[in-house]
């Protein structure tokens, strides 16, 4: 596994993170829609200022490589979702960096989604313990317990 590090994100870190949600190859395989400057700003303003998000940087040899997050969401206890930017694709750092989240965040279960057709991103939620839930049209769930 890619030897990487957690840390807070900071206001610093959101033009890096807006500019990595723009890939249009890394939106197609997330199956989210890249946001305009204004939404994401406010989408990040939001996640920042919630006290029961737990956003955290994905530093890789000194550079964001992209980000990870712990939230509560709807019917399910808690959702967990990265995102990693396509320079950073195939280094074993979206394992690396959920396997560390895992240990900061005792909460259980877990639960993230993951577009049917992005491989990767399943190979990493499996690799970290996560079992799938269901199968739809578009995207998995799965949990960790």
């Amino acid at each position: 596994m890619a030897k990487i590090r957690l840390r807070p994100v900071l206001e610093t870190d959101i033009p890096i993170l807006f500019q990595q949600q723009l890939d249009t190859e890394a939106a197609a395989m997330s199956a989210y829609p890249s946001k305009d400057r204004g939404e994401f700003m406010r989408h990040w303003e939001g996640i920042l200022k919630n006290k029961n998000v737990t956003a955290r940087a994905i530093i890789y040899k000194e550079k964001m490589a992209g980000h990870i997050l712990c939230w509560k969401e709807g019917k399910y206890e808690q959702r967990v979702g990265y995102w990693i930017g396509r320079e950073f694709w195939s280094r074993g750092i979206a394992s690396a960096a959920v396997a560390e989240l895992l240990a900061q965040v005792k909460i259980r279960p877990l639960v993230a989604e993951v577009a049917n057709h992005n491989i990767a991103s399943k190979r990493v939620l499996e690799k970290n313990g996560f079992e799938l839930l269901d199968e739809g049209t578009k995207i998995s769930i799965f949990k960790l317990k």
